[in-house]
């Protein structure tokens, strides 16, 4: 992928890494959707890199879905990002707290939790 300023690009490189293992591989057939996420520097909205999770392929593009409309659409700023990848902030109090905004489909957004990604050790 290409270069980034966010702390989260690197998690991005590592997710996509994490979906050639087993582990990433049952991810995938348990999960089987697509989410877009939107992280900006500083601010939601303003200068947002965006990244797609793909859990039916098992990959980690930058750049928007194009495979249609993606299951559910999250928007960060980078650091609440971090810490919900790193299991550090709970994505339903993010939401809550409007760290975290979501568009689509609310079911799948539930299955968007730090599960998906790689455990701390392997970051």
């Amino acid at each position: 992928m290409a270069s980034s300023d966010l702390k989260s690009a690197a998690l991005m490189d590592q997710m996509n890494s994490h979906f050639s293992t087993d582990a990433g591989k049952a991810l995938t057939k348990k999960i089987g959707l697509v989410y877009q996420i939107h992280i900006a520097p500083k601010k939601m909205g303003f200068q947002e890199e965006i990244y797609v999770v793909d859990l039916k392929k098992g990959e980690v593009t930058k750049g928007p879905y194009d495979g249609g409309k993606p299951d559910a659409t999250f928007s960060f700023t980078d650091a609440d990002f971090f810490k919900i990848a790193t299991g550090k902030m709970n994505p339903q109090i993010a939401f809550m707290r409007g760290k975290m905004k979501v568009k689509g489909s609310l079911s799948a957004a539930q299955k968007f939790t730090p599960d998906i990604f790689p455990k701390p050790s392997k970051m």
